[in-house]
C-alpha cells in the first residue's frame, strides 16, 4: 500500500508540473501576442510611436525654457532696481526670452523631420506677417516706447501737451505713456500717437506764461504797458514784456509774458497773472469793458465798470487765496512719478560714487586710506539699499492706485 501510495505521489506531482509548464507556456504565448500587437499599433499610430528620447528632450526643453525665463526675470528684479527704465529693459527682455522659448518648444515637438522643416517655414511666415501687419498697433507702439525712451524727451513729471491733450506725465511705459489732466483724470496715449505728433515739453528751467485782454482806444498804450508789466511783477514772474498782439474796429489787444521759474505751478500762476491784471488796471482806472458797450450808453455820467477801492481785509483773503496751489492735488500722481524718478536719478549717482570709492580703494597705498575708502564704500551701499527699497516701495503704491 505504501508503495502504490508513493507511486501515486509522483503521478500527481509529475501531472502538476506538466499541467503548470503548458500554463506558462500559453501565457508566454499570449504576451507574445500583445507584443506584437502592440507593436502594430506602435507603427499605425503616430501619437504612439513617440519615443523616450523624445519625450525626454521634449519636458527638458520646457523646464529649460520655464529656468531661463523665472531666472531672468529674478535677476533682473534684483539688478535694475532704481534703474530710470526699468519696466522697458525687464519688458523687451522678457519679452524676447518667452518667444525664444516658445519657439524653441514647438520645435522640440515629437514630429518628422519634415513636417518640423514645415512648421518652421510657417513660424517664419507668422514672424514676418506679425512684423509687417502689427507694426502700426502693437510692435509698433514698442518701437515707439523704445525711441521715447531712447530720446527721453520728457519723464515722469514733465508737462507736455500733444493736440489737445494736456498736463503732468504720470507714467512711461513700453507701449502706453499716462498723463494726468488739468482735471486730475489720467489718460493713456499710445506711444505711437506721440512719436507721430508733436509734443510740447515744458521745460524744467522755467517757462513762460502769458494772458491778454482788449482794451480801448482811448487809453494810452505807454500806460496799459505800465500796468500789465506791475501785474505780471505782482504775480510772480520774472522779465516781464508786453505785445500788442491785434488793432481791432474797436479795441486793441495787448499780450504780457512772463518768466515762470516753478513750473509745477503753472496753472496757479497763470490764475494769479489774470487776478494781477485785474487789480493793476482797476488801480489805474483803467475800465476792462468792450468799447462796444461804453459806445452804446445812454445815460450822461454813467460811473465806469470799475470796482471800488478794496478794504484791507479783502485785500489779505486775496492774498490768502493767491497763494492757494491747486497742482498739488490735481497732479497727485504725476508729482508721486517725478520723485520716484528723481530718486532713481539720485540713485545712479550714488552708483557712480561707488565705483569711484571702489576704483580708488585699489589705487590706495596705505592700510588706512584703503580702510576709510571701504567703511565710506559700505555707507554709500547702505544708503542705496535704502533708497531702492523705499522707490520699490512708492512704485507698487501707486501701481494699486488708479
Amino acid at each position: 500500500m505504501k508503495s502504490e501510495s508513493r507511486n501515486f505521489k509522483k503521478l500527481f506531482g509529475a501531472l502538476i508540473l506538466w499541467v503548470s509548464y503548458l500554463n506558462v507556456a500559453r501565457a508566454q504565448d499570449v504576451i507574445d501576442e500583445v507584443k506584437e500587437g502592440f507593436d502594430q499599433a506602435v507603427d499605425n499610430s503616430p501619437l504612439l510611436g513617440i519615443e523616450l528620447s523624445q519625450i525626454v528632450y521634449l519636458v527638458l526643453t520646457i523646464v529649460f525654457v520655464a529656468a531661463i525665463y523665472y531666472g531672468s526675470k529674478y535677476l533682473l528684479d534684483r539688478q535694475i532696481k532704481g534703474k530710470t527704465d526699468k519696466g522697458l529693459i525687464r519688458s523687451i527682455v522678457l519679452f524676447v526670452i518667452a518667444l525664444i522659448g516658445i519657439i524653441a518648444i514647438i520645435l522640440a515637438l515629437p514630429m518628422g523631420n519634415e513636417l518640423r522643416g514645415q512648421i518652421t517655414s510657417l513660424i517664419g511666415i507668422v514672424l514676418a506677417a506679425a512684423l509687417s501687419l502689427s507694426s502700426a498697433t502693437f510692435l509698433g507702439n514698442a518701437m515707439a516706447g523704445i525711441q521715447n525712451s531712447m530720446i527721453n524727451s520728457f519723464k515722469p513729471g514733465d508737462f507736455v501737451k500733444v493736440n489737445e491733450i494736456f498736463g503732468r506725465v504720470s507714467e512711461k511705459g513700453l507701449f502706453h505713456t499716462e498723463i494726468q489732466t488739468i482735471d486730475r483724470d489720467l489718460i493713456t496715449v499710445p506711444n505711437l500717437f506721440l512719436s507721430n505728433n508733436p509734443v510740447k515739453v515744458t521745460r524744467s528751467s522755467g517757462t513762460f506764461i502769458s494772458a491778454e485782454c482788449s482794451l480801448g482806444y482811448d487809453v494810452s498804450r505807454i500806460k496799459i504797458e505800465e500796468c500789465l508789466i506791475d501785474a505780471a511783477t505782482r504775480a510772480g514772474l520774472a522779465d516781464p514784456f508786453v505785445h500788442v498782439t491785434s488793432l481791432g474796429d474797436f479795441s486793441v489787444v495787448y499780450k504780457v509774458h512772463g518768466m515762470l521759474q516753478d513750473v509745477k505751478t503753472v496753472l496757479s500762476a497763470r490764475s494769479r497773472l489774470h487776478a494781477s491784471m485785474l487789480d493793476a488796471l482797476h488801480e489805474a482806472n483803467i475800465e476792462i469793458m468792450s468799447p462796444n458797450f461804453v459806445n452804446q450808453r445812454q445815460i450822461v455820467g454813467t460811473p465806469p465798470a470799475i470796482p471800488a477801492k478794496p478794504k484791507k481785509a479783502e485785500i489779505e483773503k486775496a492774498k490768502e487765496l493767491d497763494n492757494v496751489v491747486a497742482e498739488d492735488k490735481i497732479f497727485d500722481k504725476a508729482e508721486e512719478a517725478e520723485s520716484i524718478e528723481q530718486r532713481k536719478e539720485k540713485i545712479t549717482e550714488i552708483e557712480q560714487k561707488i565705483k569711484d570709492l571702489e576704483a580708488a580703494h585699489k589705487e590706495a597705498e596705505t592700510a588706512d586710506e584703503k580702510k576709510d575708502l571701504l567703511q565710506k564704500k559700505e555707507k554709500w551701499t547702505s544708503i542705496k539699499e535704502k533708497m531702492l527699497a523705499s522707490v520699490d516701495q512708492k512704485v507698487d503704491e501707486i501701481s494699486k492706485t488708479v
